[in-house]
This record gives C-alpha cells, sequence and structure tokens, in this order.
C-alpha cells in the first residue's frame, strides 16, 4: 500500500466521470475543487460525479474545497503591457484611461499599508519593481526587471504586513456551499495569523460545518506565524507559487523541510503544492528534477503531494498521477520509518507503544478504532513500517483520513459504548468479509469508553489465536 497520499485539481481535463473513475483506480485519495474558477452550480455537479464514482468504486475520497482567500490582482489591462526596466509602474486605487502604465488592484486599501521602499511583484515574482514615492492614492514603482503584464495577474508584498481578512464575502458564500454539499476538508488560502483560522471556523460552525480545515501557507507573515496557524488548524499546505514569489524560489527548499517537520511534530497532515510535474502539461513524460522533487517532499514527510494545473487542465492527467504514484511507491522502499517524537498526550503515548510493539513484535499492521480520526492520525506521526487500518463508525471521519499519510480507511462499523463488543463485531466483519488475512497478525488501539474522542487507552494483540478468543463472546 502506498503510503503518501495524492491530491489532484478537478478541471475541464477531468470533470468527466470516466476520468474520475479513472483517477481513483490509478490512486487518488483527495479531489481539490478550485474556488477560485467555476460557479456554485459546476462544483456541485463536480462534487455529485465524485460521491458516484466513488460508491460505484468501493474507494472512499476526500473532496477539498480551496477557497478564494484574498488573492491581491491587477486590474484590466488592454492587450499586454510591455515593462522594462528602470520604467515607472503607478498602483493607484482609481482608473487611468488615459495613462497605460497606471493599474488598479482588486484591494485599492493595501495601497496605504505600503511604504516607500517596500517591493512588490507580479505574476508570481516573474516581475519585480520597488515603491519609489507615494502619492494620494498611489504607489509609484520602478521595474526591477523585464516583463510582460496582462489583465488580473496576481501582486505580491513580499516585506510589507498586509491587514486584510483571510475571508473574503465570497469565501463565506462558499463556505455556505460546502456546508450545503458535505465537503470533508476546507483549505484556506491567505492565512496569515491564528485569527484568520478562528474566524473561518466560526463561519463553518454557524453553517452547521465542521470539515478539516488546512492553512495554506502562502506569505511571509505566515511563515512567522506558522505555530499559532498550527496550533488551531488541522494541517497546512506548503502552497509554493506564492510562497516563492514572496521569498524567491531559492529558498523554497528549506521553507517547505521547516513548514513539513513542524507539521510532523504537531501531528497536522501537510500538503506539499505547486508545480510537482508542471512539464506534463503539456507532455507525457516529467523531468528528472521534478521527480526528484516528489521524492524530496516524501522523504521531508508529506502526508500528501498535490498536482494543480497538470490534471486540471493538462493534457496527461493519468499519466501525471502514475508518475506521482510510481514515484513514492520507489522513496517508500527506502523511507526512514519510525519516527521518534515525544507524546502530545496519553492517547498519543498509547499509539507511539503500539507502533513500537508494531516494530518489536514484527506485526503485518495497526488497526485504530477512532470516532474523529485522532487516533490514527496519532499512528501515522510515527511513520510506522506497516499498514494502518481505521475504523470508525463516522463516514466522513474515513473520508477526512483520506489525506493522512499510511491511513487506509477500512469500513464503518455501527457505534458502541461496549469495546468488547465493537472488537468482536470487528474480527466477524473482516472475516465474514475476508478484508484481512486471519492467519496476519495485528496491533489494535481503541478506547474502554468506545465512541468518545480522545479516549484511546488499550492495546491489543490480534493473530489467530486472538481472533478465536474474541469469537467466543458472541453478543
Amino acid at each position: 500500500m502506498r503510503r503518501a497520499k495524492i491530491v489532484v485539481t478537478l478541471g475541464p481535463a477531468t470533470a468527466n466521470e470516466a476520468m474520475i473513475e479513472a483517477l481513483i483506480q490509478n490512486g487518488v485519495n483527495v479531489f481539490r475543487l478550485n474556488f477560485s474558477h467555476g460557479d456554485h452550480k459546476l462544483h456541485a455537479r463536480n462534487i455529485e460525479m465524485i460521491r458516484h464514482a466513488s460508491a460505484r468504486l468501493g474507494k472512499e475520497v476526500a473532496i477539498l474545497q480551496d477557497i478564494s482567500g484574498p488573492k491581491v490582482r491587477i486590474g484590466k489591462i488592454d492587450g499586454v503591457l510591455k515593462l522594462h526596466k528602470g520604467d515607472t509602474l503607478v498602483l493607484s486605487k482609481t482608473p487611468d484611461t488615459t495613462d497605460t502604465h497606471v493599474v488598479e488592484i482588486s484591494y485599492p486599501d493595501i495601497i496605504d499599508m505600503v511604504s516607500e521602499g517596500d517591493e512588490v511583484y507580479f505574476s508570481d515574482g516573474t516581475i519585480r519593481s520597488v515603491v519609489i514615492a507615494r502619492e494620494s492614492g498611489r504607489l509609484i514603482l520602478k521595474l526591477l526587471t523585464d516583463g510582460e503584464l496582462t489583465s488580473h495577474k496576481g501582486v505580491n508584498f513580499p516585506h510589507t504586513k498586509i491587514a486584510i481578512s483571510a475571508v473574503t464575502p465570497k469565501d463565506e458564500r462558499d463556505l455556505a456551499f460546502g456546508a450545503k454539499h458535505g465537503i470533508d476538508i476546507v483549505a484556506l488560502s491567505f492565512v496569515q495569523n491564528k485569527d484568520d483560522i478562528q474566524k473561518a471556523r466560526e463561519i463553518m460552525r454557524k453553517e452547521g460545518f465542521s470539515p478539516m480545515v488546512i492553512a495554506k501557507i502562502e506569505t511571509a507573515t505566515a511563515m512567522e506565524n506558522l505555530e499559532e496557524i498550527l496550533d488551531v488548524s488541522d494541517g497546512v499546505m506548503v502552497a509554493r507559487g506564492d510562497l516563492g514569489a514572496e521569498f524567491g524560489v531559492t529558498k523554497l527548499p528549506r521553507i517547505q523541510k521547516r513548514i513539513i517537520a513542524e507539521a510532523n511534530r504537531r501531528n497536522k497532515p501537510s500538503v506539499t503544492a505547486t508545480q510537482m510535474l508542471t512539464s506534463m502539461k503539456e507532455n507525457p513524460f516529467p523531468t528528472r528534477a521534478e521527480v526528484s522533487d516528489i521524492a524530496n517532499a516524501v522523504y521531508d514527510g508529506t502526508d500528501a503531494v498535490m498536482l494543480s494545473d497538470e490534471t486540471a487542465v493538462g493534457k496527461y492527467p493519468l499519466e501525471a498521477v502514475q508518475v506521482l504514484h510510481d514515484t513514492i511507491k520507489d522513496v517508500e522502499k527506502e523511507y526512514p520509518y519510525f519516527k521518534d517524537f515525544k507524546p502530545e498526550n496519553s492517547s498519543d503515548a498509547v499509539a507511539k507503544a503500539a507502533v513500537q510493539l508494531a516494530f518489536d513484535l514484527k506485526k503485518e499492521a495497526l488497526v485504530a478504532f477512532t470516532t474523529s480520526g485522532y487516533s490514527a492520525r496519532a499512528l501515522s506521526r510515527y511513520r510506522p513500517g506497516v499498514n494502518i487500518y481505521a475504523v470508525s463508525h463516522s463516514l466522513a471521519t474515513h473520508r477526512k483520513l483520506s489525506i493522512v499519510w499510511g491511513v487506509r480507511p477500512l469500513f464503518v462499523m455501527q457505534e458502541s459504548d461496549n469495546p468488547s463488543k465493537l472488537l468482536y463485531k470487528f474480527v466477524k466483519k473482516l472475516l465474514d468479509e475476508n478484508r484481512i488475512h486471519p492467519d496476519k497478525r495485528y496491533i489494535v488501539t481503541m478506547g474502554s469508553a468506545s465512541g468518545k474522542a480522545g479516549t484511546t487507552n488499550l492495546i491489543r494483540l490480534l493473530d489467530k489465536e486472538g481472533m478465536a478468543s474474541v469469537l467466543r463472546y458472541r453478543f
């Protein structure tokens, strides 16, 4: 079983039932819906196709809603604006139809937050400038590079603290849509601090919506506040597009390693995204550098790797997923399993002990009975070299675990407050359905108060004799 998970972005190249089924069969665990594009009608249709395909194949996958956030963009430009190093460009709160070198931005108030000497980048950092003067409602920029600017390109302020909320009115409408359609995971764009996460959670609570919340780390401010963001989120995404624009691409490997390491330490899933296989948008084969990039992310400890344009609009989406799958599988032949962390609480200590037993006793797999998913994530944190199976009474929990390293949801079971009865039903079901070979040996973690989140305190060694013993007590 492949342990690192695969996230793909659905788009024009893949948004049909046949392709969705093929992607699931090729190993996709999570489908990303990018709410920067498309309307609610389109996304509702995609959600329906994903759920139907998952049910037909009998393979649970998660749906990730990536909300837009306050992405700063320039306004409309007629044609292409050719820029040259040393030229001036003006960012303005108001349009100026008489001068093509005056451009608007989508959040005009930002102009008041920028100081003389601050740098301003356009188009993912490929065009760079510096503020040389401020006027009323305007920033006068000097171009540091040549380039071509077209409508609605992104703008980055790498050395400026931008005080705008990460949740826009559009995002609030999108979150209400996500609640209505039972989205499993929400990715918050342009998070800057814990307040952004808490605001989003409050909005979702009002909608009766409790998805896994992934914070996209894509600004210098987010990196400064990484620890507090991790404290209140369920996971993070290494959003390398805007991070590269903010810091410069040469610093990205170090930043990626830091984010993933901190997420691993705190038992929070991490997703590595952007340009994993960019060349495969047009070509059926990757570059050697791209394959090394995937491998490096897996060695870093990422829970999942993500494709964006490669599967949204690329010519070879299935081939790109196959490259991800094959690369991950090969890396995992020599992956540094059984990592050591200090337990965070008693349930985490039980998980660490179970993983150590699996290593010492050469057990074939770990099984976590879990209500919230925490017990399965706790086992994953220590990166065992054996499979992790999750058993829950909640389909929503199973779907959320689709993004967690090494965890494979086994089946949904009816909730019970009697752990002995639960174990009996589990053993009987897996034998009746031939899910796990009865001659194999497993380690089970569960709670004495079954059905209550965060109460895992039991470890059970389960082999052929142990299963027979469990089945002697008929319920």
